[in-house]
């Protein structure tokens, strides 16, 4: 039976909410291996003299326990 845990995380871009998502992905692969999906929670925008300066995104990570590093 395999095991997934789910970590949340935060990310963000100046250019978009995908590439806020895509930033969130790249970031956590930098550590985590296997994984599943991403779950996108919410978005928000930070907002500077009225105008919009970066897209963040809210993520659930899915992952697989790799069952030799339990």
């Amino acid at each position: 039976m395999a095991i997934v845990k789910v970590i949340e995380v935060i990310a963000s871009s100046d250019k978009g909410f995908e590439d806020a998502v895509r930033n969130a992905v790249a970031e956590v692969s930098q550590t985590v291996h296997n994984i599943d999906s991403v779950y996108v929670k919410d978005f928000k925008v930070h907002v500077k003299d009225g105008k919009i300066s970066t897209y963040g995104a809210i993520c659930k990570v899915a992952f697989r326990v790799d069952p030799s590093n339990k």
